[in-house]
Order: structure tokens, then C-alpha cells, then sequence
């Protein structure tokens, strides 16, 4: 299985339509991937929290339409990344006045909508994203050819038993779609390799270059895989990052050293004394 990893740059005096457009055309040059992967909040940054309002879209946006096109055009599964969704309010208005959320979309490579994840842990500490976005209440997967994908984002990597229940849904390659900082860039690599090894399961994390609202960002988009080896790692710039792996892997490390039948916590309710 063949997978790129769009580690790009939002920077500041760049349009959203413009980075749209440049976004499209690196995934259309990706034709021939199995997989392509895109980070969180690509069109405004994660951490330009005032663009949040003024660039949410419905759904089915002009970011959707230009990731469905770009996908189907290079015949490829795309992890399109992640939008500020702006829902419809609970009246039933049209007029998208409802809730924002962090959603990713992830696309065929016919370009139909496979599956859509609203982010569940919300950064901020009660300010930013945590008190502007509404928090995401489903685990999602996406069954490809060649593997079963877990959906989860940036902030949730910090939450083992988020990813424990993708893996008990089916998941064997967990994907991170991330805007990271780099003043906690450690981190990023060290908890993407225990997702891996707790879960005996490939990790392809992706983050974003440059500066989000005057926030530098991580880089170092990374693939990891069931043992917790890095495949390959991206640097600070922007960068295509592409890996080939084995996904059978999976099911033969977890064969060899078989840790997660002897789970005993998680399982059932705890027993009363």
C-alpha cells in the first residue's frame, strides 16, 4: 500500500481559495497512491481561531466539492484533512447558523464521500477551539481495499482510549490529521509511536508546516507501524511525504505478540463488591 502525506504550509497572506486550489493540484499529482492525506484545517489554520467563523462551510462546501474532484481525478482514497463545519441550527434554518464543528472529510477515489469524523477532544483549555467548536460524539472508520482506516485529530492524540476503540471497531492504520506546534514537537513523535505499539497498528500522522497565526507549526508529518518503527518522517518545511508498507502486518504482529487479547480493563462494566 502506497500512501502521501501533503505536509503543507498555512501561512498568513495566502487566500483560502488560492491554497484550495494549490491543495487540489497536489493531490492530483499524487495519482498512483493508495492513500493521500491532508492535516487539520488546512484553508484557515488551527490556530487562526478568529478565521474559524468567517471561514466555516456547510458540509458539502466549496472545500468538499474541490477535495472530491481532486480525489477522483487522481483515482485515489483522500483523507481530505479537516474544515470548520458550520451546521444548520436546530430550527432547521438554511442558513448555516448552527453549530461549528472540526470535521474531516474523507473521499473515494470516484470522489463520493466515504466517510465524515467531527473531532471529539477540543484544544484550547476552555478558550479557542474548545469553546468555539462543538465536540464530535462518534468514533469513525473507513473500510479501503487494503486496510480499515480510524479517523481521529490533532488534539485526540492524546487520548489513548480514543484510539483502543477505533481498534476495537476494526481499525489497523490510524490516521492524524494535525496541526501541531512545534514548541511540543516531542510529543507529537512519542505519542504517535505508542498509538502504534498499544494498538499494533500503523500510525500515518500528518501535520502542517509553517506559522498559524503566529504559531509555528511542527512538521514532521510521520508513518509509523505496528512495532512502533518509523517508516518515514517528514522535516519542518513543506513537503510530500510517501511511504510504501505492508498492511498485512497488522494481523501478523498481532499474531506474534498477541497483547491485545490479554486485555482485561475496557472490556465489561466493572464487578461491584
Amino acid at each position: 500500500m502506497r500512501a502521501s502525506v501533503i505536509q503543507i504550509a498555512v501561512d498568513e497572506g495566502e487566500s483560502v481559495e488560492s491554497r484550495r486550489r494549490r491543495v487540489a493540484s497536489l493531490v492530483r499529482e499524487q495519482a498512483g497512491a493508495d492513500l493521500v492525506v491532508l492535516p487539520e484545517l488546512w484553508t484557515t489554520g488551527a490556530f487562526a481561531y478568529e478565521e474559524f467563523g468567517r471561514e466555516a462551510e456547510p458540509l458539502e462546501g466549496p472545500t468538499y466539492e474541490a477535495m472530491a474532484k481532486a480525489a477522483s481525478d487522481a483515482g485515489v482514497w483522500l483523507h481530505a484533512g479537516s474544515v470548520p463545519e458550520r451546521t444548520a441550527s436546530d430550527s432547521g434554518s438554511a442558513a448555516g447558523d448552527g453549530p461549528l464543528y472540526n470535521t474531516s472529510l474523507v473521499f473515494s477515489p470516484s470522489g463520493d464521500l466515504a466517510a465524515a469524523y467531527r473531532k471529539i477532544h477540543r484544544f484550547g483549555f476552555d478558550k479557542g477551539e474548545a469553546v468555539l467548536m462543538g465536540a464530535g460524539a462518534e468514533l469513525v472508520t473507513v473500510r479501503l481495499p487494503q486496510t480499515v482506516l480510524g479517523l481521529s485529530t490533532c488534539y485526540d492524540l492524546r487520548f489513548p482510549e480514543l484510539f483502543r476503540g477505533l481498534v476495537d471497531a476494526g481499525a489497523e492504520t490510524l490516521v492524524v490529521s494535525a496541526g501541531w506546534p512545534e514548541r511540543r514537537r516531542s510529543h507529537w513523535t512519542l505519542l504517535a509511536q505508542a498509538r502504534a505499539v498499544e494498538n499494533q497498528s500503523f500510525v500515518v500522522a500528518c501535520g502542517t508546516a509553517g506559522t498559524h497565526a503566529g504559531v509555528p507549526q511542527a512538521g514532521h508529518s510521520i508513518v509509523v507501524d505496528p512495532w512502533g518503527e518509523v517508516l518515514a518522517e517528514a522535516g519542518a518545511d513543506e513537503e510530500v511525504l510517501t511511504v510504501e508498507f505492508d498492511p498485512g502486518k497488522v494481523a501478523t504482529t498481532r499474531e506474534q505478540f498477541p497483547a491485545l487479547k490479554d486485555r482485561l480493563l475496557g472490556l465489561e462494566p466493572p464487578r461491584r463488591p
